[in-house]
């Protein structure tokens, strides 16, 4: 079966996620150490304690996620015998997930990528002051008309569409009172609902310059290799496994859209027929059963997961 591998963004954290792997596998156990020790941190504490409050500030969160996806991925190895590029044919990753995703794969080492998730979290969380920007999502808005709200709400301020996660999900992003100006709008437009987004700055757009210009700086100095399999990138939502542009898209990423419906479409166009969520929560596997109907998908977050998982193959 051709099958593609995905990895959870922001927003799929929970507070005990990844704990019952650590006390079932070796591997788990490991993963989370070395995610410790390269922050110099106990991240694995408060992923497995709290408080709620800490996990989800955007510098533990990002690394968090990226922990438990990599964890998943060494164990399902480990248990099988075989790479993760043995069972699949592409990796992608939503926003963070990318790095999780390229870590998998192993472009970077894990060490690297938890440093640079921690840096990524606080540049994004430093770029903006606090309840200066915003994020809104248009539930039954493609991208086009998402496209014309952000136009016509941004009056000469920042609003731009930041995620298309399909099946009529659009999230925009930019300067607060703009993105008040497209919820207000939206229901003109025809658009079922459009909900303020909780988020702590606005991802994705081009406020976030600051932090891609961090970020910049920092994969300059990380070492990549090339991945064992093609990773489907946000910003063209099409599969590189060239170095040097892996790493220019990264920086395109923190200010440019996530393009996850093309990604699921583009995969599924050229042949995936099963898509594998690894990491916590199940967030993107409901959103490929509505871009890609044909497919089939499972979430592979907890050790009777990755049994059900292997039973499969």
């Amino acid at each position: 079966m051709s099958r593609a591998f995905v990895f959870p963004g922001q927003g799929s954290q929970t507070v005990g996620m990844g704990r019952a792997l650590a006390d079932a596998f070796v591997s788990a156990r490991e993963v989370f150490q070395e995610v410790d020790d390269a922050l110099n941190q106990k991240l694995s504490t408060i992923m497995w304690e709290g408080p709620e409050a800490d996990l989800t500030l955007t510098e533990n969160a990002q690394p968090a996620l990226m922990a438990v996806s990599v964890a998943v991925v060494r164990t399902l190895e480990k248990e099988s015998g075989k790479s993760l590029s043995d069972l699949g044919r592409f990796v992608a990753g939503h926003s963070l997930g990318e790095y999780s995703a390229l870590a998998s794969v192993r472009a970077f080492s894990l060490a690297d990528t938890a440093r640079l998730l921690k840096l990524r979290g606080q540049a994004m969380q430093k770029a903006v002051p606090v309840g200066e920007g915003g994020m809104c999502a248009l539930l039954g808005a493609d991208l086009a008309l998402a496209e014309e709200i952000a136009k016509e709400a941004a009056q000469g301020e920042v609003c731009q569409a930041a995620n298309d996660n399909g099946g009529g999900q659009v999230v925009l992003s930019g300067k607060k009172s703009a993105i008040e100006r497209a919820i207000a709008i939206a229901p003109t437009k025809g658009v079922k609902r459009a909900l303020p987004l909780p988020v702590s700055a606005p991802f994705h757009c081009a406020m976030m310059q600051p932090a891609a210009d961090a970020m910049a700086a920092a994969l300059e100095k990380t070492a990549i290799e090339l991945p064992t399999l093609p990773v489907v990138a946000n910003v063209t939502a099409r599969p590189v496994s060239d170095v040097e542009t892996i790493r220019r898209q990264l920086v395109e990423q923190v200010t440019g859209m996530v393009r996850w419906r093309e990604s699921v479409e583009h995969m599924a166009g050229i042949g995936v027929e099963q898509f594998v969520e690894l990491g916590a929560g199940k967030v993107l596997a409901g959103l490929v059963k509505r871009i890609a109907k044909d497919a089939t998908t499972a979430s592979v977050g907890t050790p009777e997961d990755i049994e059900a998982f292997l039973k499969s193959l």
